[in-house]
Order: C-alpha cells, then structure tokens, then sequence
C-alpha cells in the first residue's frame, strides 16, 4: 500500500498545488469590477478584476467567498471577522492596501452573516445578521462609513436583504408568516425609519424570494424568484404600487431561476435548470420571450444558509454586457465577456489545473419512482479499484456540474466517483427540494439506495470496494448510511459531520438552531441520529470535525465515537483547525491523502483505526 501511495503522491501534488478560483463577485456600484477569490495553499485570497483587463495585484490580506466590494470608490472589501472560521464574529471593511480597517459594527455582540449587499449608487451596505436575539437587517453608511442601524428584527428565520439602488428601500426574505417553516415571502422596508412598505407572499403556491432591485436610481421595481407552479420562475414586483409582472416561460421545463436584470435593455438573466443540467438563458422583459445564451457546464451555484443565495454567478455589467461564470467537473470556474450577438470576446480564463475527467449524468427511480440525478466520473482505461459515492450538505445545496480537485484526485487514484442529488436538493422544484420534510431520513437514504444500485448495474458499487463521503449534511447522511445500510459500504468519511442531533442542535449557532429544531423535532432525534445504529454498523468511520465549527459542533459526533469504538466498531476521528468550510488547498490535500489511503487499506481488508499516527494526521503544510 505505501508502494502505491507513492507513485500516487506526485499526480496528487500537482492536482492540488494550482490555486483556482472558488468566487467571482461584481461590485454592486461598478458592475464592471469584481472581486475574485481564488483558494491557495492556507487561505482564500483575492484580486479586483476589471472587465477587459487583467486581474490585479493580490490583496494583502486574506479575503473569504462571502466578502464584497464597496465603500468610497469601490476602495474597501467588507467581509466578517470570525477568527478563523467560526462564522460568528463581526463586520469590518479594509481599504485595498490593507492599511485601514473600521469595525462596521461596534458595541454590537457577536454574529452570524446571513446576507450582505452594496446598493447601486454605492452609499449603502444592508447586512443581515443573527444572534442569540434573533434576526436583524442592518443599514451601514458607506460613503464614508457611518454609524449602523436596525431597519428590521424578528425571531422567525430571516435571510438575504437588497438595498435599493438609492439605499432609500431594502427588502428581506422573511417568514414571520409562517415561523419555523423554510417558505418565505419578500417583506420590504424604508430603510431611514424601517417602516414597513409591502409584503410579498406566494403561499399556498410557494415560496416567493428577493433576487434584487433594479440598478436604477428611481425604479424601485424588485426582480423576485417565484414558485406558483412549482418550479422557480421571475417575476418583477413594484413593492410601492404593488404592480407585477410574471414570466412563466411556458417551453422551459424544470425551473428558470432568476440571477440578474438590466432594466435599460430590458433582459432578465435566468439559468435552467433541467434535470440538474444548466444553460444560461436570457428573458425578454417586455415580451417574457427567452434565448439560450451558453451550454455546457455550469452557470450559477446556489447556496443556502450562507452570505449570498449564490456561491458565484453570473451577471449583467453596467452597458448591459454579459459576464458568464462557468465550470465544469473538469474545468474550473472562469468568466466569458459575452456581447450583445452572443460572442464571447475576452474573460478570465480558467486556472491551468491537471486534465481531469468529465462526469456524465443520469436520472435514477427511487425506492417510490422519483427521479433523483446521479453523476458519474470514470477513471480513463483501466477498471476502477472502487467507488466513492458522494452527498452534498445542505440538505437544500445541490451537485453541479462545477470543478472538484477532490473528485478529479479520486479518479487520478483509479476510482470510480459519484454524487446523487437526493431528495433536498435544490433546482428540481419544490415538491423535491422538500421532499425529505418529516420523513427521519427515509427519503434521502432511499435515493442513496437507488444511486448505488445503479451504480451496480454499470459494474460499479461493490460492498467490499465502495465508500461513502460528504461534509456537513452530507456527513450526517454518510454516518446515517453506515448504520441504516450496513450492506452497502466498505467504510465512510465524514466531513464536518452531525451523529447526535440532540447535542449538536444544542450547542449550534443561532442562524442554523431554529430551522433544524424544525426539521428534527424531539420525536425524530433518535431516527435522524447516526448512533441510534451503531450496532448495525459493519463499515469503517472517519471523521473529520472542525475545532472551530459553530454549524456542526464537534459534541454533535463523540457519542457516535466514543459508542462505535466500545462496541469494538472501527472508527477514526480527526479534528482539524478550522471551521465549518474551511479554505486552503493544503487543507484538502491532506484530507485526499488520509482518505485515500484508508480506502486502500480497506481494499486489503485491514481496519482503519489499527494504524499509526501518520495514518490520521494532517500532512504538513508545504
């Protein structure tokens, strides 16, 4: 095995030593400029990129996916202070040499981040936040820095405020109509006396969410994601007239999700989503007519219970020009400058990172005959020694076609690796994003099921050679598979992880308790909790935990050890320095080599838990 970790340990540097971009994010003022954030050996770093020009110098300080730009002259990036990861902290700017910082938020206790935006003309940043209080939107001066003030509180969960483009209103994704329920209406503000001016609310159709007011001075228009039918589809709201306008994009089916709107042009910017596959689609605003702009890959992530609905996506520059973000399983995130015929004229083009494989995709029946997406990467002419089967955290996150270093290192190892978009994830409608409510897991470990057992019919998916991963919800589901389906896994990594659902609500931060005091109410604890099965249990566990992790705290997996290990279960926990979604490449190098090497060791039938000290431990930064 060691013979085989080192003819590995070369192709493994190099897919890993390329810093790549993980966020590219447009300044709210000057549409042109953006920041990138790009993940390197220890941290997230960025540079401010001009549409047409090259990047510039790396700023000097570390920067997080989250951070935006703006204050005076778009000179600042504001971003939490969370010391190191924690995700509870506070709001600061830092001009762009690095030579000033201002506390945004003084006096104020520590917070989670749960939206932040600049408005247009660049005199606003709207931060919504949570503490042990509740929910907040808060209004900061920018132009200069100003004192911050409350526009809107509420205990019911509250995400994702927009600002005007003249700071006079702002918007909040808000569900006091329905509390503990993930179902939200758009309520909207004056922002000087938090004033309430109109709510939006589609229920019982569906979910109604801000994606962002017009960026022009006066129109006061809101472009909002709606769920009428089911499936996510633009609208445009006018919160003071209440006049609206839908566009169901009746020839589409699946969801058209709205990303972007230049009122001057009159275009909406959508990706559809079909069976988990996106294109980049654009809607006339006047006629609700659409063009596909780009194929192939992926043109938006979206993100849930983070700083922005979307990890990146594209957008409209200030004349109405088109910045397409794109990746793919074997490409990484880039930009394409598209004019208005279509043309790609120039961009940021992708990190030269190692040829990797692109994945196919396939719609599999569950166990009741929902569809659900599996993807699917294959080592290049040889058979796989394994297979590594993947599931997202979330649960309302989703696999895209999105580059992976982590994936491609599996299949450079000679494994075959998947992902299933089980019941939960987001962009197959609503029915499905809500599919796993009130079930104790039953939906989710039923897609598993029906992932690997097609993964069998293509010769894949053998219990003694397939291994289960994820991180965060996805390392819940991970330790939840090897007890509820013992039969089918070799062994499970578990990445930021929760076994104990009663400990780790317990001890969770504010912005992630409530929603899942829903989700796993008392009577569905010990259904949903990984060590109710520890007999059951026949694979081996690692466990990978964050020592700063506020979302899944490390007390949300020990039982779990401490009760597989008495039982004489094989089981490994590691607690690395960091948070909930650590950055760095040498981070994730280290993860690939332990996890590697376990599998390997159980393809020979050995435990994980009976090696040396080498066989957990990070490996050292370079």
């Amino acid at each position: 095995m060691t013979e085989a970790i080192d003819r590995l340990d070369q192709r493994m540097r190099a897919r890993f030593a390329v810093q790549h971009t993980l966020a590219i994010r447009p300044a709210q003022s000057d549409p042109d400029l953006a920041l990138v954030v790009e993940d390197q050996r220890t941290e997230s770093f960025a540079r401010l990129w001009r549409a047409g020009e090259a990047p510039g110098d790396e700023l000097p300080f570390p920067v997080a996916v989250g951070a935006i730009i703006a204050g005076e002259g778009s000179g600042w990036i504001v971003d939490l202070a969370d010391g190191g990861g924690s995700e509870v902290g506070t709001l600061v700017a830092t001009s762009l040499d690095g030579e000033q910082r201002v506390d945004l938020t003084p006096g104020r206790e520590s917070f989670v981040l749960r939206g932040l935006e600049a408005s247009a003309d660049g005199s606003l940043v709207l931060a919504s936040i949570v503490d042990e209080a509740g929910y907040h939107l808060l209004a900061i001066p920018a132009r200069p820095w100003g004192n911050a003030s409350v526009v809107h509180r509420t205990s019911a969960e509250a995400w994702y405020g927009q600002p005007s483009a003249d700071g006079r209103l702002a918007s909040m994704d808000t569900t006091d109509h329905n509390p503990g329920v993930r179902r939200a209406a758009v309520s909207v503000f004056e922002v000087a006396s938090g004033a309430p001016v109109a709510v939006l609310n589609d229920m019982p159709a569906g979910p109604v969410r801000a994606v962002r007011f017009s960026p022009e001075v006066g129109d006061e228009r809101l472009l909002v994601s709606t769920e009428q039918t089911g499936y996510a589809r633009p609208a445009i709201w006018d919160p003071v007239s209440g006049a609206r306008t839908d566009y169901p994009v009746p020839d589409l089916r699946g969801e058209v999700i709205p990303l972007d709107w230049h009122p001057a042009t009159g275009r909406i910017l959508a990706v559809h989503v079909e069976d988990g596959i996106q294109r980049l689609v654009e809607i006339d605003e006047h006629s609700g007519e659409h063009r596909v702009i780009r194929t192939g890959g992926s043109f938006a992530n979206p993100d849930v219970a983070d700083v922005h609905a979307f990890q990146w996506a594209s957008w409209y520059r200030a004349g109405g020009e088109l910045t397409a973000l794109r990746s793919a399983w074997d490409l990484p995130l880039h930009a394409e400058l598209i004019d208005a015929d279509g043309d790609v004229t120039a961009g940021l083009p992708p990190a030269a990172t190692p040829a990797g494989v692109p994945f196919t995709s396939r719609m599999v029946a569950s166990a009741d005959g929902t569809p659900v997406q599996v993807w699917l990467g294959l080592p290049p002419e040889r058979e796989p020694l394994g297979t590594v089967l993947e599931v997202h955290g979330g649960p309302n996150l989703v696999f895209l076609d999105e580059y992976s270093p982590t994936a491609q290192a599996w299949i450079d190892a000679g494994f075959a690796y998947a992902t299933v978009n089980y019941r939960g994830s987001v962009t197959f409608g609503q029915a499905f994003r809500e599919g796993f409510w009130g079930s104790g897991g039953d939906r989710e470990i039923e897609d598993i099921a029906a992932a690997v057992g097609w993964l069998r019919d293509q010769g894949l998916g053998q219990p003694h050679s397939t291994f289960i991963t994820g991180a965060s919800f996805g390392g819940h589901l991970t330790l939840l598979s090897l007890g509820r389906l013992p039969e089918l896994f070799a062994g499970g990594f578990a990445h930021v992880a929760v076994a104990d659902w009663e400990a780790a609500i317990a001890a969770m931060n504010p912005a992630v308790r409530g929603v899942w005091q829903t989700w796993v109410p008392p009577e569905a604890v010990a259904r949903y909790s990984a060590v109710s099965y520890v007999d059951r249990i026949r694979g081996s566990a690692w466990i990978n935990q964050g020592a700063l992790d506020t979302r899944t705290p490390i007390v949300g997996v020990q039982r779990f050890v401490d009760e597989l290990a008495e039982r004489g279960g094989d089981v490994v926990l590691r607690i690395f320095d960091g948070g909930h979604e650590p950055t760095g490449l040498d981070l994730l190098e280290s993860e690939q080599r332990i996890m590697l090497e376990l599998a390997l060791r159980a393809l020979e039938g050995r435990r994980w838990s009976d090696g040396n000290k080498r066989d957990i431990a990070p490996a050292p930064r370079s």
